[in-house]
Parts: C-alpha cells; sequence; structure tokens
C-alpha cells in the first residue's frame, strides 16, 4: 500500500526539518533536531544509516565544525571552523564556551552574557567582519534547565541554518 500525495507531502516536509548532528566526544549518540515539533531527539549512533535504509532520512548537506579545545580556568573553550564537508567553504567561526563549575543555565546566563559583551567590544576595535551571538530558546525544546548534550545539539543545529542562511561567497 502506497503513501497518498497528501502523506508524501507531509513526509517531505518533515524530512526537510529533520536535522541530524553527532559530536566526536559522544561517538555513540546522535542527536536528531526536529524544529518545527520543537523536539531534540538523543539516539544510538546508528539510527542515521538505519533511517538511511528506511528511506525515511537522507544526509543532503554536511557541515563541518572543525577546531581546537582549551581549558582556561574554569572555563572549557572550543574554537573552530565551520565548513561545508568536501570543499573549503567557510560558513564561519565558532567560538563555544562552557563554564564548568555550573551546569544551570539560568545561573550562568549573565555570566555568559558579560563574556559576549566583552568579545563584541573587542571584534568591534580590531576584527573585520561581526559576532553573532546565537541562544536557542532551550525552553520551546521543553530542555531542562540543566546544560546537556541535547542542549550542544540544538546550538550546533542553530548555528548551521545560521550559516547556511547566509549569503555565499
Amino acid at each position: 500500500m502506497g503513501l497518498s500525495s497528501a502523506d508524501q507531502a507531509v513526509q517531505v516536509e518533515c524530512a526537510r526539518e529533520l536535522l541530524g548532528v553527532a559530536f566526536s566526544e559522544a561517538p555513540n549518540k546522535y542527536y536528531f533536531v526536529l524544529r518545527p515539533d520543537h523536539m531534540v531527539v538523543e539516539a544510538d549512533s546508528t539510527i542515521q544509516s538505519i533511517m538511511e535504509n528506511l528511506q525515511v532520512y537522507r544526509n543532503h548537506l554536511t557541515v563541518v565544525f572543525e577546531g581546537f579545545q582549551y581549558q582556561l580556568g574554569d572555563f572549557h573553550v572550543k574554537a573552530g571552523r565551520a565548513v561545508i564537508a568536501h570543499s573549503e567553504n567557510l560558513r564561519g567561526i565558532v567560538l563555544e564556551v562552557e563554564y564548568l563549575p555550573v551546569s544551570s543555565l539560568g545561573k550562568t546566563h549573565q555570566l555568559m552574557q558579560e563574556f559576549v559583551d566583552i568579545w563584541q567590544e573587542v571584534a568591534a576595535q580590531s576584527m573585520t567582519g561581526r559576532i553573532v551571538h546565537l541562544e536557542p530558546n532551550f525552553g520551546d525544546y521543553s530542555l531542562s534547565d540543566q546544560y546537556s548534550w541535547q542542549h550542544t545539539a540544538l546550538q550546533y543545529i542553530s548555528l548551521m541554518v545560521h550559516f547556511l542562511s547566509q549569503r555565499t561567497n
């Protein structure tokens, strides 16, 4: 029994907004973000190939975030670049900052905002380009106040969507 054209349209629309991300620090996990339904799903890393074999999900484009990690006192900092896989097409520069003593988003929000403000001032004086602070609304996705890999997945998906929405070079 085949799908009706209405069912196929829903399936295509759903698949268009199903975005996936994997992290080298969590090699056994894969995260999907279904943006229209505000869902972040954590699964075993084999789920991507299973879904591709079932023709429910197909990887059309891969954005690779690559760079370095630093431990600076109580801060864990990742700095790198976002490129389209199999090319050197730079989409953006990424700076991820984690304040290790506290995992509560509410408790660290002000501290992190001050950190971003300092970087904005430095960038305005000495850099070309611009710094964009992207912070998804975790509450829309029913994510808890305690930071997790699901929060990180949503942030990287938001970055990817932002980078891909910018004009190409």
